[in-house]
């Protein structure tokens, strides 16, 4: 990646209307793009499109970064590529199902009747899990990908599972959007004046009351209570992209 002076300038020159300054930024910031992006592979978006979403998202970061901000570009690119990203996935509101999902589902189901004639059962979840080196999660997406397009909170079809949804199949580890979720929210902190920065950091990460803020801070627990409401709806804002 280049130089945060470098990039400065290469911004300046971008929001002038300079194409190749432009071609510049989305080359050396690649990894960039791609550490955000990495998080959505598997949920059915073509990674082209997961990258081409990602550089829309990382110009309009370009056109909207103030170096008054006075934080590195980085650091304010990494929410407006998920936002990006996370808009068109809920603008969707569908889970598409790509070609090599689609590959994988025919050769899950041929492996399964194979085992049923073998075994006279049918292969755990964990089997499958194993036999195609994945996450009993994906077996489970993989497996409902030939009744796709469907929402992942639309109600399974089978005769014992009337009330369960896809989402609640799903295994209850962190999952990527969660884990990008963490790094958006990581990001809009970072954003923060010191001051609102602390605060936050002494509520949710030292785990303090308002008045024990409010002392360290040295200011009253009334204004703590108001900074906290406006602080929570910010960082909300920004999860939602």
């Amino acid at each position: 990646m280049l130089e945060e002076a470098e990039t400065l300038r290469l911004i300046r020159l971008a929001k002038r209307g300079d194409g190749g300054a432009k071609e510049l930024l989305l080359t050396h910031n690649a990894s960039l793009l791609k550490s955000v992006l990495r998080r959505y592979l598997g949920k059915g978006v073509e990674y082209d499109d997961l990258f081409q979403l990602a550089s829309l998202g990382f110009l309009k970061a370009i056109a909207g970064f103030d170096e008054r901000f006075g934080v590195r570009f980085s650091t304010y690119a990494v929410p407006m590529i998920a936002g990006e990203i996370k808009r068109f996935l809920r603008d969707d509101g569908s889970v598409k199902v790509s070609r090599a999902m689609k590959r994988t589902a025919r050769e899950m189901n041929r492996y399964i009747e194979q085992y049923t004639a073998d075994h006279g059962e049918q292969p755990t979840p964990a089997e499958l899990a194993k036999a195609f080196s994945m996450e009993e999660g994906d077996v489970v997406l993989t497996l409902s990908s030939s009744r796709m397009p469907v929402s992942i909170y639309e109600q399974t079809d089978y005769k014992d599972e009337k009330s369960v949804t896809l989402a609640e199949k799903l295994p209850a580890k962190d999952s990527p959007e969660e884990l990008l979720d963490r790094m958006v929210l990581k990001a809009a902190i970072e954003q923060l004046p010191e001051r609102e920065k602390k605060i936050v950091v002494l509520r949710y990460f030292r785990d303090m009351t308002q008045s024990e803020v409010a002392k360290a801070i040295g200011v009253s627990q009334v204004q703590i209570s108001r900074l906290e409401s406006k602080l929570i709806a910010e960082l909300r804002k920004s999860l939602e992209g």
